[in-house]
């Protein structure tokens, strides 16, 4: 199981969302290059997320975004306002291994569709749930799809990856999201990403063996110490099957 350890970015600053607000990030005065360099020389990805393009088409994190994609030894998987083609183009010309696309697969799936045909294998769908229903608007608005119904609209188009945020057991800090991370995988065709699920070791443990789930993204816990990377790479890492010595 891959982990995915996550840089969020609002105003050029490493933050976390408080209940997914925008307006009240918990900033972490730490270097993001720096990070971003020091997470994926641990586990050779990591997740960014621009807050500031989510919430408008202009971002003041372009440059650092770029910055980070030349100075990391490993791959960056970006999302944050992938609302056309163009946007997605850019950043796949800039270098980035996978593009992730939230909000705009709910109102435009058909981008979805295009850019899957165009970069295939580099296209991640993520899908943010709250009791039973996909969310839109950064957590705010309630949409009528069950995930699994957002699933269906995509299974023949060649994702790389699906992100599935649990928001119930984020916001509530609960251990009800490996039941939903669980029904997703099951009923997908493509590898599933969980969102919102880890702040101890013990939920990697947790995650790492429900089939179908690909890996993990992890944020705050990282961040605040709770969860040491190395260890949650070592963790996640596939054991060595046990050989048996042959009869002689």
């Amino acid at each position: 199981m891959q982990i995915y350890p996550t840089l969020e970015l609002q105003g050029g600053r490493c933050v976390s969302l408080r209940r997914g607000g925008l307006d009240a990030p918990e900033i972490w005065h730490l270097d993001p290059v720096e990070v971003a360099r020091d997470f994926t020389e641990k586990a050779g990805w990591v997740h960014v997320t621009d807050f500031d393009a989510v919430a408008r088409a202009e971002t003041d994190n372009t440059a650092l975004i770029e910055q980070i994609i030349r100075t990391v030894p490993g791959s960056v998987q970006l999302g944050g306002g992938m609302r056309t083609m163009d946007r997605i183009t850019q950043w796949v010309e800039a270098g980035v291994a996978r593009v992730v696309i939230g909000q705009t697969a709910l109102v435009t799936p058909d981008l979805v569709k295009e850019a899957a045909l165009a970069y295939p294998d580099q296209i991640v769908l993520a899908l943010d749930v709250y009791q039973g229903k996909v969310m839109s608007g950064g957590w705010r608005d309630t949409t009528a799809f069950d995930p699994l119904d957002v699933l269906g609209w995509f299974e023949n188009d060649a994702l790389a990856a699906i992100v599935v945020t649990d928001i119930d057991a984020d916001i509530e800090e609960t251990e009800a999201s490996v039941s939903l991370i669980t029904r997703v995988a099951e009923a997908s065709r493509t590898p599933v990403i969980a969102r919102g699920t880890v702040r101890t070791l013990d939920d990697i443990s947790r995650l790492k063996y429900v089939p179908q789930v690909a890996g993990t993204v992890i944020g705050r816990a990282l961040l605040n110490k709770s969860v040491d990377l190395e260890e949650a790479v070592a963790l996640a890492a596939p054991r060595p099957e046990e050989t048996v010595a042959p009869f002689v």
